[in-house]
């Protein structure tokens, strides 16, 4: 199978690859490991010429690797959305929890946070940048008494995942590993 992954930040992804690799059989990050906040409407524009050049290619899959909602996007083929993936598997793996904790990148992700997938739930948010880590160990805290945290970035690692659990005392699902599960699934 020929999957093609599309990354908001540049490539390549040396914090995101090598790790999605452990998982698989195969906000964002600059090169330089530097942090950049991107416009959304930019960024669906130049994801959607993206797929429309690799269209060409014949990838039997595709993914956006990048939590964002962007529904006006069109893949020729199989497309896999990352947050789609990820908010239908955290509701899936949160059945019991009513309280449901997620680190977000930036504080004004709040507002921008698509509740629908998570109705009949409480949310509390935090945030926490992958690439900036001054804040991490305070949005565990932050979220100490929720029943599940979710950390809402592809750019969260497995070692970042470690660190709000032991911080939190909470189980913590992280998005990269969810996409990550339903890759594998399918090559």
């Amino acid at each position: 199978m020929r999957a093609a992954f599309i990354s908001i930040g540049q490539t390549p992804r040396v914090d995101l690859v090598p790790e999605l690799g452990t998982w698989i059989d195969l906000v964002t990050r600059l090169r330089d490991g530097s942090e950049v906040v991107v416009g959304k409407n930019a960024i669906g524009d130049r994801v959607q010429q993206i797929l429309d050049e690799i269209d060409s290619e014949a990838f039997d899959l595709s993914v956006l690797l990048c939590t964002g909602h962007l529904p006006s996007l069109r893949a020729r083929g199989m497309y896999l959305e990352s947050q789609t993936l990820v908010d239908h598997g955290v509701r899936a793996l949160s059945g019991g929890a009513d309280l449901l904790g997620v680190i977000l990148p930036l504080a004004e992700q709040e507002e921008q946070f698509d509740r629908r997938p998570f109705a009949g739930k409480t949310l509390r948010f935090s945030h926490a940048s992958p690439y900036r880590l001054h804040r991490l160990e305070e949005a565990a805290r932050e979220l100490a008494h929720a029943d599940v945290i979710v950390m809402h970035c592809i750019g969260y690692t497995k070692a970042q995942r470690q660190r709000v659990a032991r911080m939190s005392g909470r189980p913590v699902l992280l998005a990269r590993r969810l996409v990550a599960a339903a890759i594998g699934q399918l090559v």
